[in-house]
């Protein structure tokens, strides 16, 4: 086995062998080499609880049991053949999704990633209904591709060569900034409006497909108002318009109550995409659709890797552990509890502008009175709490929202730690303002 590095030392191979657009969260980062439940261990064996969860991803915890037992297993079993020949793991996947996943959807094709599931839901989409144009949303994020990325409206994360064409952006459902100067109470929904708007003005009226997230991730945990999904399906269904839910952040439980989350709006969507926390870290994605739209996908499709025994065997087992230890159910609880804390953080500290999410989907926004975004304080934030031994992340189109999404296995004490190392911290860049 290699020799574990001083974080001195691996930072600076790190520089030396890979490319300079993989950058680091933090200004001085640890070096992380092992993972329990919603804990990680640095070199030198310090503790730090993950409330960020591998971005999203690791859902049952680090190293879970069952989950990593299962994956041994299979690794000493079978570990590879391609979808062209036939194994179990993959159809019993498959199999599974068709029944926690919403109405008819019961057809699915596994990727190595949620930016191949909305590409491959995307062409799906354009081949069911002959049309083109794709429909999504400002401050999304879809993924890493040409594709993905010309579908992501955040210019950190969109293509820096010339984007995709036949992509038309709606405004996102941002009620703290909402882009029509409006309040929740008075806004009649026109962040949902503007998806007609923009059918009418921005593609040819025929547009194939509408992709977007329940609650925007990248985005800074974007949580749309209760009725925005639902007026939204219905002026798609109007012009005859597929929907994609993106759920790479969102599934698998993540919002509580529901495996997937647009489940909590009562909209039906089209096509489900998932990855991340699917299969607790291996790299997977997925889509799932109707019979009828899947059957219009007759040409053969292969992915050497995608559906891979090894990953689709775990992710079974995560699906498994989800339910056996009744986790949506914790991410509900706690991730109220969770959302307490941080409103109650609010009244000492205004600069917590905004509190958001579902279950431990969940984001706090920087800003000062006037809403300017408090983004260097934010960063500032994130690096203390690591200091004090708590994992944050952060996002937002501004970065001055603080991320947090852990596995869906912490307590409400692992909350108490969190909240605790975050007050903290606010009170230190509030003492010694950021320049």
């Amino acid at each position: 086995m290699t020799a574990v590095l001083s974080r001195e030392e691996l930072k600076k191979k790190r520089e030396q062998y890979i490319v300079p657009g993989v950058k680091q969260l933090y200004a001085d980062p640890p070096h992380l080499v092992r993972g329990k439940g919603q804990f990680l261990y640095d070199e030198k064996g310090k503790e730090y609880l993950d409330m960020f969860a591998g971005i999203v991803t690791v859902s049952v915890g680090h190293c879970h049991p069952k989950v990593t037992a299962r994956t041994v297993e299979q690794v000493q079993t079978l570990q590879h053949t391609s979808t062209v020949f036939m194994t179990q793991p993959m159809v019993d996947l498959a199999e599974k999704l068709a029944q926690i996943t919403p109405g008819n959807l019961s057809k699915t094709f596994v990727t190595n990633s949620g930016t191949e599931a909305n590409e491959a839901a995307i062409r799906m989409a354009r081949l069911a209904t002959g049309r083109h144009e794709v429909i999504a949303l400002r401050h999304s994020y879809h993924g890493e591709s040409h594709l993905a990325s010309s579908l992501t409206g955040n210019h950190t994360w969109r293509p820096d060569v010339m984007p995709a064409a036949g992509i038309a952006f709606a405004a996102n459902a941002y009620c703290y900034r909402c882009p029509f100067k409006k309040t929740p109470d008075n806004c009649n929904l026109e962040c949902a409006k503007d998806v007609e708007r923009v059918i009418q003005t921005q593609t040819s009226g025929k547009p194939a497909v509408m992709i977007a997230e329940p609650i925007q991730g990248v985005g800074g945990a974007i949580t749309p108002p209760d009725a925005y999904f639902g007026e939204v399906k219905k002026i798609l269904e109007q012009y005859g318009v597929l929907f994609i839910s993106d759920e790479v952040q969102t599934g698998v439980g993540r919002t509580g109550n529901h495996w997937f989350g647009i489940t909590n709006w009562g909209v039906q969507p089209d096509f489900i995409t998932m990855a991340k926390g699917l299969a607790n870290g291996l790299p997977i994605g997925a889509y799932i659709t109707t019979p009828e739209i899947a059957d219009h996908g007759q040409k053969q499709q292969i992915n050497t890797f995608g559906g891979n025994p090894i990953s689709t065997a775990t992710a079974c087992a995560v699906l498994e552990t989800i339910e056996e230890e009744k986790l949506m159910q914790n991410a509900k609880v706690v991730g109220e509890y969770l959302m307490e804390g941080l409103r109650d953080l609010q009244k000492s500290f205004p600069q917590v502008a905004d509190v958001r999410g579902k279950g431990l989907m969940v984001g706090a926004e920087l800003a000062d009175e006037n809403k300017t975004p408090l983004t260097k304080e934010a960063a500032r934030i994130v690096e203390l709490a690591k200091d004090d031994g708590v994992i944050l992340g952060k996002g937002g189109l501004y970065g001055n929202t603080i991320r947090i999404k852990p596995p869906l296995s912490i307590t409400k004490e692992n909350v108490d730690t969190a909240l605790k190392a975050m007050r903290k911290a606010l009170e230190a860049t509030t003492k010694v303002p950021v320049s």
